[in-house]
């Protein structure tokens, strides 16, 4: 399987014009872009949005309240933004907290293709809309303890799911991030895990199993993001039936991978996907 390492949204120094969050309860993801919009600023807007969604969220809050953009020139990136979700399997809505009235509030409101942004007032109004239209999902969690032993229940956990949702050439590859999440998580963060397994993909069952994967999650209570792994990193001889050998596999084994900051400490997560054949 490839690997795609990504650079973390929660790397930015404080004071940072960009930041994203994970809610641990809706799986929501909140980004927030302040500061005057220039180039500069678009780049780094432009990366980290696929970045979060590349975490496939339930929802993706784009708060811009203190966004200084009064020509409203960066909402062609939102629309992209607003596309992009639409189009993933389960797809991922979007929603903008942002002053009502103001040139990019009623630029994002007009249809860009098929529809226009919903712009909220305040956050929480923001998110109430998202909880109530998130996509169901097939979900399985577990809360584990910190200690070595939760590795092997995660892998228990994983293998039920993947036979219950028909994934199991999955496993082998499954199996192996999920324990090492959940160990490292152990060892680094030494607080209690919570593990959440998700089907992502078509929502009917029966379609080409290479359309639907899996979405690994591993929060802990540490603020503390994993450093990316090296590009050129390759699965040892046996790893797949090890467990222990490092975040560096799960680099490997996984299609893709991240971390992002949770208002409670991190989730580091991983999507395992079969290639096509």
């Amino acid at each position: 399987m490839s690997a795609d390492s990504t650079s973390q949204p929660g790397d930015a120094l404080p004071g940072s014009p960009i930041t994203a969050v994970k809610d641990e309860r809706t799986a929501i993801v909140e980004l927030a872009v302040t500061g005057t919009w220039d180039h500069r600023l678009w780049e780094q807007a432009d990366q980290t949005w696929q970045e979060c969604l590349a975490e496939h969220p339930t929802g993706l809050l784009l708060d811009l309240s203190y966004l200084d953009d009064p020509d409203a020139r960066s909402a062609a990136l939102w629309h992209t933004v607003q596309a992009h979700g639409s189009r993933m399997q389960p797809p991922v809505p979007v929603a903008v907290c942002l002053r009502p009235g103001t040139p990019l509030a009623v630029r994002l409101g007009r249809p860009d293709g098929d529809r226009g942004l919903p712009v909220y007032l305040d956050l929480d109004q923001a998110r109430h809309a998202l909880a109530i239209s998130r996509p169901r999902t097939e979900q399985v969690r577990a809360m584990l303890a910190p200690d070595p032993a939760s590795a092997a229940v995660a892998r228990e956990l994983v293998t039920a799911a993947c036979r219950e949702w028909a994934l199991e050439p999955l496993l082998p590859y499954a199996r192996l991030v999920a324990s090492e999440l959940v160990t490292n998580a152990a060892e680094h963060a030494g607080t209690t895990v919570d593990l959440v397994v998700t089907r992502l993909g078509p929502q009917q069952r029966g379609k080409s199993p290479h359309q639907h994967y899996l979405h690994l999650a591993v929060y802990d209570r540490s603020p503390e993001l994993p450093r990316p792994v090296h590009d050129g990193d390759t699965l040892p001889d046996g790893a797949l039936t090890l467990r222990g050998v490092g975040l560096h596999v799960v680099g490997q084994a996984a299609w893709t991978w991240g971390a992002l900051p949770t208002r409670t400490g991190k989730v580091v997560w991983a999507t395992i996907r079969q290639p096509p054949p």
